[in-house]
C-alpha cells in the first residue's frame, strides 16, 4: 500500500475556522502547486500565541528507538548531510548487532533519498504508520519520499513543525539502537521542535574550518546547550585537500578552525574528514564511501568518528 500523505489535513488545520485536530493521512498528492501556503498571517499569529501559552512540550520517546543522535550545523553547505549519512552507515558497520535508522529532517531540501539511493513512497503498516525505506541495512525516512523530486516545499513554520512531528511519530521505526537525524541548517523551528519534543541523546556539530562557517557552528552548539541537549563533539569536515598527483596538502578552508572552536567551547573534536572528490562522487551516486570503499582512508575516518560517538553515549535503557 502506498502511503497517503497528510498534506490536505495539515493545510485544513491551519485555515481559520478549521477543526484544531489534525486528521490522519489525507488523500492529496504533492505537487509544486499544492505546496503553496494559503494561510493568513493573522491566524498564524493567533495559533503561535496559543502554542506558546502552553509552555514547553513534554518530551516523549520515539517508540522502539533507544538513542537519538542529531547532526547539525549552523551553516549550510558544510557537508552535514554527507557526514550524517556516512556516520549512520559507519555505526551499523562498527557493530552488526545494532539497528540504525536515518531521518532526514530537512523538509525544504531533503538529501537522504539521493545519497542512500532510495525512491518511492513508504507503505503503510496495519496501524497506519509509514514504513521506512531501507538500503544498506539502514531504515530511512524523508520528506523526499513524499513529494515530487522537483517540487519545492513552500510552507510556513507551523506546517513544517507538524510535518516533522509526523515524520517522528507516525513512522514504524521498529526496534532501533540509533536514530540519526540529519537536521537542516540554522537554529530554527525544526531544531526546537526536535529538541523539545524528543529526548535527544546527543548532538554532533559539523563544520568546515572556515571562519564564516565556525560563527554559525558555535551558534548551533550554544543552541543545543540552551535546550539541554548534550553536545557530543564537533566534526571538522573538508579539513585538508591533498593533490592526487603531487600529494601536496592544502588547507583550502583554513587549518584547525574547528579544533580552536572546540577548545573555546570545552568540547571534543570527534574527527577530521578530508576534502576528497570520492566523498562527493559516491554520495551523488547513491553509494556512500563507507559502503562503496570501506577500506579507504576516508571511510576509516568516518568509522573512527562513529566509534568516538558511541564512546560518549550513555548506557541505553534496557
Amino acid at each position: 500500500m502506498v502511503a497517503q500523505v497528510w498534506y490536505r489535513g495539515l493545510c485544513a488545520r491551519l485555515r481559520p475556522g478549521a477543526p484544531r485536530r489534525l486528521h490522519g493521512w489525507g488523500s492529496a498528492t504533492f505537487s509544486s502547486r499544492s505546496l503553496s501556503s494559503s494561510t493568513n498571517d493573522g491566524f498564524l499569529k493567533e495559533k503561535r500565541a496559543q502554542i506558546m501559552s502552553r509552555g514547553l512540550p513534554k518530551q516523549k520517546p520515539i517508540g522502539g528507538v533507544k538513542q537519538v543522535l542529531v547532526f547539525a550545523s549552523g551553516k549550510g553547505g558544510v557537508g552535514k548531510s554527507t557526514t550524517a549519512v556516512n556516520v549512520a552507515l559507519a555505526l551499523a558497520a562498527c557493530d552488526s548487532t545494532k539497528a540504525v535508522g536515518l531521518l532526514d529532517a530537512d523538509v525544504y531540501g531533503p538529501s537522504i533519498p539521493k545519497m542512500m539511493n532510495l525512491k518511492g513512497n513508504p507503505e503503510l503498516s496495519p496501524k497506519n504508520l509509514m514504513r521506512p525505506l531501507k538500503n544498506y541495512g539502514v531504515a530511512c525516512m524523508s520528506m523526499g519520499f513524499l513529494v515530487e523530486e522537483t517540487a519545492p516545499v513552500v510552507w510556513r513554520g507551523l506546517m513544517v513543525m507538524s510535518a516533522i512531528e509526523k515524520l517522528l511519530r507516525q513512522v514504524d521505526w521498529g526496534q532501533l539502537d540509533y536514530l540519526v537525524i540529519d537536521m537542516p541548517p540554522g537554529t530554527g523551528d525544526v531544531q526546537l521542535s526536535v529538541s523539545q519534543n524528543v529526548p535527544v541523546t546527543g548532538a554532533v556539530i559539523v563544520s568546515t574550518p572556515q571562519d564564516i562557517a565556525l560563527l554559525d557552528a558555535r551558534k548551533g552548539a550554544e543552541m543545543f546547550r540552551k535546550v539541554h541537549v548534550p553536545v557530543l563533539g564537533l566534526v571538522q569536515n573538508m579539513s585538508v585537500f591533498q593533490c592526487p598527483k603531487c600529494k601536496h596538502e592544502t588547507h583550502i578552508f583554513g587549518a584547525d578552525g574547528v579544533r580552536d572552536l572546540a577548545k573555546t567551547l570545552g568540547l571534543d573534536v570527534l574527527g577530521d574528514i578530508p576534502l576528497h572528490v570520492n566523498i562527493r562522487e559516491t554520495c551523488d551516486a547513491g553509494q556512500p564511501i563507507v559502503i562503496s570503499q570501506p577500506q579507504s582512508d576516508t571511510a576509516k575516518a568516518y568509522l573512527r568518528i562513529a566509534t568516538e560517538i558511541v564512546r560518549r553515549l550513555p548506557t541505553p535503557p534496557a
